[in-house]
């Protein structure tokens, strides 16, 4: 990836969180899906496709319990010393 370049958006689900309000499925219904109990599943396994970034982004806000997280990017993240 080329500096200036955003990344793509990852998030990820804690289920053991989950309140089952499933107003990240209303959102984002691309990224989410509700099973017969109405607790939310990932669909893709957590990275967000651009033209679903925006209903994503909304899902995050609007999780009344916060059980979805957006991952930093790697670039972000502590690095290893070098040995």
């Amino acid at each position: 990836m080329r500096r200036g370049e955003r990344q793509p958006v990852k998030i990820k689900l804690d289920r053991t969180v989950c309140d089952g309000f499933g107003l990240c499925a209303v959102h984002a219904p691309e990224t989410f899906s509700l099973d017969e109990w109405g607790y939310v599943s990932l669909v893709g396994g957590g990275s967000v496709a651009p033209e679903h970034e925006r209903g994503v982004r909304r899902a995050l806000l609007d999780c009344p319990v916060h059980a979805i997280v957006e991952l930093r990017p790697a670039e972000d993240a502590p690095r290893e010393l070098a040995r």
